[in-house]
């Protein structure tokens, strides 16, 4: 299969061979599901996921202002949402 082709399985085919499918969608390819030849879902590989070390793996990498837990800076964030 060469790289951008994305393969097309009905829903049976899907059903049947759907270790397969992850297989292939784990290797970084594309998958299209299809019923009565239309496609309907579509299957990507996830991006991947950030390990992090730990607790306190942000440390030093952020910065907090002052006020960041006032009454103040509290009220207006609800009012952004309508509360």
């Amino acid at each position: 299969m060469s790289k951008g082709t994305v393969e097309q399985f009905n829903i049976h085919e899907a059903k049947t061979h759907l270790s397969r499918i992850i297989d292939r969608v784990e290797e970084g390819q594309e998958v299209i599901i299809s019923r009565a030849g239309k496609p309907v879902a579509k299957v990507v590989p996830l991006s991947a996921q950030v390990h992090r070390k730990g607790r306190g793996s942000l440390r030093g990498r952020l910065v907090l202002a002052d006020d960041w837990d006032s009454e103040e800076t509290n009220a207006a964030i609800a009012a952004e949402f309508g509360l």
